[in-house]
């Protein structure tokens, strides 16, 4: 949820708000959002729309963004606004930073370029704060603690390596920690990044002997949640808990949280009563092979 009470929020249902009476994507009747196609329903949970930023709360095992014909919330978001305003055609949406397919939680696209150039900026500025979740398999002994390492993206690939820094393509990692609660098998870990590398948690966590669970790629045997049979489904322990940003609507400073799903439940007892997520949207198959999107650069 967000801190900021004056601003309006949009749950699952798909409901549009703006503040301050400025003119959203759907007309208002009463204070109620009216759609020009009020059929509409979302395929994906809507944390917070204001004017031109919506935030969801991204399940596992979907693309951030993926080639035309390939599912992903990018395609997701599109599809779903096109329907809510009963138009057809292409549509501008701006992704300003990404999430692994396998990882869930806050995910914030913008629907105007401005919008999204502002979110860019803050990006890279590194003044949104970002709070991740995740459970590292083994038991981690410091209470706290940063990590510092070089990496690299392997060309081609989708997979990350520690290299020397002295490599012309290493780029230093910085990540800060702290132990939320030492389970049997696992340490649940909030994480903050300094920097936003490709894959950085993962690899952190792992090279340190904690791979994060289900995370085979970087050496987990354990299981996370559902084992579908198509890999690229599956999800892993890390989770974007909390995003607080400067709404470019509003200027108001904006904190988000978004609740775990369902695979968590195995491990964690709700938190502050917040309930799991249990539903989940089935990913729509193409003819579009695995190879298109093996390159895939989403970041934590």
């Amino acid at each position: 949820m967000t801190t900021n009470e004056s601003n309006e929020q949009a749950r699952n249902d798909g409901a549009t708000n703006a503040p301050n009476g400025e003119k959203g994507d759907a007309a208002k009747t009463n204070g109620a959002p009216v759609w020009a196609n009020p059929d509409a329903r979302p395929r994906f949970h809507i944390l917070y729309e204001v004017g031109p930023t919506l935030v969801v709360d991204k399940q596992p095992g979907i693309l951030t963004q993926a080639p035309l014909g390939v599912d992903s919330m990018e395609a997701r978001v599109k599809a779903f606004m096109n329907c809510r305003d009963n138009r057809e055609g292409k549509r501008y949406l701006g992704v300003p930073h990404r999430l692994d397919r396998p990882a869930s939680g806050l995910l914030v696209f913008a629907k105007h370029a401005r919008a999204a150039r502002k979110f860019s900026e803050q990006f890279e500025e590194r003044t949104v704060e970002k709070i991740y979740w995740a459970l590292a398999g083994g038991e981690v002994p410091e209470d706290s603690g940063t990590w510092v390492d070089y990496m690299r993206k392997i060309p081609g690939r989708a997979e990350a390596e520690l290299v020397s820094p002295i490599k012309p393509d290493a780029r230093e990692a910085v990540l800060h920690f702290r132990v939320l609660k030492r389970l049997e098998g696992a340490t649940w870990l909030e994480i903050r990044l300094e920097t936003g590398r490709t894959h950085q948690i993962r690899l952190q966590c792992a090279s340190r002997g904690f791979p994060l669970l289900g995370d085979a790629l970087y050496g987990s045997t354990v299981a996370f949640g559902e084992q579908f049979e198509d890999e690229r489904e599956r999800a892993i322990a890390l989770h974007a808990r909390e995003i607080t940003f400067v709404d470019p609507t509003t200027k108001e400073k904006t904190t988000l949280r978004a609740p775990l799903f369902s695979p968590w439940r195995d491990w964690i007892d709700a938190v502050d009563g917040e309930a799991f997520i249990d539903e989940l949207f089935p990913e729509i198959k193409s003819e579009a092979s695995a190879e298109e999107t093996s390159g895939e650069t989403d970041e934590n």
